[in-house]
């Protein structure tokens, strides 16, 4: 017997599986600027785009010296297969860490994951049927967006404002999609340092936004990689916190130690906590195990609190030498976040002007952005642009902004020359990559 061929179109097709894919990666899409970061990832090129953290504070010598110990005392455990909860002295150090933000929890509740973007994709893998609402900011972070699309759910976003989610928008959003008889099966948002927007959610919202969400049953996903780096070592009360019964809540160890060990995890209401395993264990089996050690080790014998100190002083001098270049380079009619943690500013520019089709010109001036556009999930945000501080030097940063400045004005001519050609948006996240994180 043999198999049938792909049904011919007439047209020669370059991937001769392309009839074989299930529906679902019809929205799967490349990201239309990873080809550029490649160029941009060359020396002479000022990277305001990839969020990587700036891992030069941490203690390399001893953390060298520990990795060999886990493997010459604990090798056969730590190479070896594990749980796919992952082990138990981590997630008793990992409910340590999130008393911090007022969560209280228990370890039995949290599963290690593999960052928390498997996390984040579990869970809409467990929640989301095809056609699904999802509400998330807008903008919002990309690989949230493309699991959201791997998943065939349909983002809906909610409006931001310089203190975060707006209620208002929130009730209109799920008025709305009650009205068309849509099912919103979860809220996604980043409450603190927000990615893309720099934004954090306001204190006095926090209530009302949980509130809104229980009473059209609809979950909450609280993504907080950033949580612990205010600049002014503030912490704020996590959704969780408030609400343990109706929130998932997504944490990470790639913005407050190594993000190459990819070491994050989920806390979910107990029932949602057992699914949360089966999904891990079809998923990976098992988190890797010398991770986890490597992980719960340095947390257990050095000074980590005073290592995340460390990086807020660290990043609060990037993030004050983008804003101050900012306000001497960029020219008039630009508007930009003032972020008190995390990594980004979202900059908006004047009318007339696509930072997506700028990208090419700005990577040629040596420097490069993230454009607006891959986050949000319907194409729109052609007028913004992210810009990331977290990882170059403040001199790299100032030289970066003015290279960015000379650039926009020259779009800016083009503008008042031929009028406004910003390309139509055109639906669709873009894949996420370590250059958009």
């Amino acid at each position: 017997m043999t198999a049938t061929p792909p049904e011919r179109t007439g047209r020669h097709n370059l991937d001769p599986h392309l009839a074989r894919y299930a529906a679902r990666t019809a929205g799967m899409t490349a990201s239309e600027i990873r080809a550029l970061f490649a160029v941009a990832s060359r020396p002479e090129v000022v990277s305001l785009a990839g969020g990587m953290p700036n891992l030069a504070a941490l203690p390399l010598d001893s953390l060298s010296a520990q990795v060999a110990e886990i493997i010459a005392d604990d090798g056969l455990v730590a190479l070896q297969y594990g749980s796919a909860q992952g082990i138990p002295v981590l997630r008793e150090q990992i409910c340590e860490i999130m008393a911090l933000e007022g969560i209280s929890a228990h370890p039995d509740d949290v599963v290690v994951t593999v960052g928390s973007q498997m996390g984040l994709d579990m869970v809409t893998r467990l929640f989301c049927d095809p056609g699904d609402v999802v509400l998330a900011e807008g903008p919002s972070y990309v690989g949230a967006l493309g699991s959201f699309a791997a998943y065939q759910a349909q983002v809906v976003h909610v409006a931001l404002d310089d203190d975060g989610l707006m209620p208002d928008a929130l009730r209109e959003a799920l008025a709305q999609a009650e009205k068309a008889g849509k099912r919103v099966k979860f809220l996604y948002t980043i409450p603190n340092f927000h990615n893309p927007a720099g934004v954090t959610l306001a204190v006095e919202r926090r209530a009302e936004i949980l509130e809104i969400c229980r009473s059209h049953g609809v979950l909450v996903v609280e993504d907080n990689p950033y949580g612990l780096l205010g600049f002014d070592g503030q912490t704020y009360p996590a959704l969780r916190s408030i609400d343990p019964e109706n929130v998932v809540y997504l944490g990470s160890f790639s913005k407050t130690f190594a993000s190459g060990l990819r070491v994050g995890w989920v806390l979910a209401p107990h029932a949602v906590r057992e699914k949360l395993v089966l999904a891990a264990e079809s998923a990976t089996l098992c988190p890797p195990s010398l991770n986890q050690m490597i992980v719960s080790r340095y947390l257990s014998t050095h000074d980590w609190k005073g290592q995340i100190k460390t990086f807020r002083e660290n990043y609060r001098e990037r993030r004050d030498a983008i804003l101050s270049a900012l306000e001497q380079y960029l020219p008039p009619g630009c508007t930009w976040t003032r972020p008190e943690g995390g990594f980004y500013v979202w900059v908006t520019v004047p009318e007339g002007v696509d930072t997506k089709a700028m990208l090419p010109r700005a990577v040629t001036a040596r420097v490069a952005y993230a454009s607006g556009t891959g986050f949000y999930a319907d194409g729109f945000g052609s007028r913004q642009m992210r810009l990331s501080y977290c990882y170059p030097t403040p001199e790299r940063i100032r030289e970066g902004v003015r290279r960015l400045a000379a650039v926009l004005e020259s779009e800016m001519d083009l503008v008042r020359t031929f009028g406004n050609v910003s390309m139509k948006p055109i639906p669709g996240p873009e894949s996420p990559s370590p250059d958009t994180a």
